[in-house]
């Protein structure tokens, strides 16, 4: 298979674990503190997937110095990008409350919502097709963690939209061009990158990296925290633990 193929393929999976999450709010009726919990389970398999698979990886390829540049430049333009969404709307975009404004309360929300929830979807994506450029093979550690953690997100998020009283054309679709921009951006980082040297790869995972656990203590934490409250470290540490196995396991 083509290597821009199959990385578009590994970003499609995630994406698709987003419309998966969507479809069980939509047609099933979870009780919030359920997916508060594998909200916070999911949060634990991203960190840990962070920590040993992409920020140590980085750091041994470009060095700790670019690392560490990278990882904040992530974490900043997350920030930065998350602060203009919120005051459009986007701010409770995981919350399956009642937190996230309808079009009625305010105007432009929900494709403020739309492209927040793209923001927080393409740094995995890039991740994905990032971790094909060795030749080695996506990690499954990897992909476990955002498949893992796309579906609570999901789920959430479509869960909030529908008390909002957003249609079921406006939640399946932004959802399912999430997923299509998940294959293209994996897709394209792969192509774009595949002639870069390690350093450069390496600080772009960095880049990325930062962006993602960013968006797990902006996001998903609070959301997973709101429910749980007390059992929500413990239930993300099994979900590092999780992870964490199954990075040990396959290596």
């Amino acid at each position: 298979m083509t290597g821009w193929v199959e990385a578009g393929a590994w970003g499609l999976l995630g994406g698709a674990a987003l419309v998966v999450g969507a479809a069980i709010a939509w047609f099933v009726r979870v009780p919030q503190a359920v997916i508060a919990a594998v909200m916070a389970f999911g949060s634990g398999v991203l960190i840990s997937a962070l920590a040993f698979d992409l920020t140590a990886e980085a750091a041994d390829t470009g060095g700790l110095a670019s690392t560490v540049a990278g990882f904040l430049a992530g974490a900043a333009v997350y920030v930065a990008a998350n602060v203009a969404l919120a005051r459009r709307g986007a701010r409770h975009r995981k919350r399956s409350g009642d937190q996230q404004p309808g079009e009625d309360e305010q105007s432009g929300s929900g494709s403020a919502i739309a492209i927040g929830a793209l923001l927080d979807g393409v740094p995995e994506s890039v991740v994905l097709g990032v971790s094909l450029l060795g030749g080695g093979g996506v990690s499954v550690a990897v992909v476990a963690a955002v498949v893992i953690s796309n579906v609570p997100e999901g789920l959430s998020s479509a869960a909030g939209m529908r008390r909002a009283g957003r249609s079921a054309r406006y939640v399946f679709g932004v959802w399912t061009v999430i997923a299509l921009a998940s294959a293209a951006s994996a897709a394209v980082g792969y192509a774009t990158l595949g002639a870069a040297s390690p350093a450069v790869v390496a600080v772009i995972t960095a880049v990325a990296a930062g962006a993602i656990l960013t968006m797990v203590a902006d996001t998903m934490i609070p959301e997973a925290f709101e429910r749980t409250h007390i059992l929500t470290g413990f239930i993300t540490t099994l979900g590092f633990l999780a992870a964490f196995s199954l990075s040990r396991l396959g290596g």
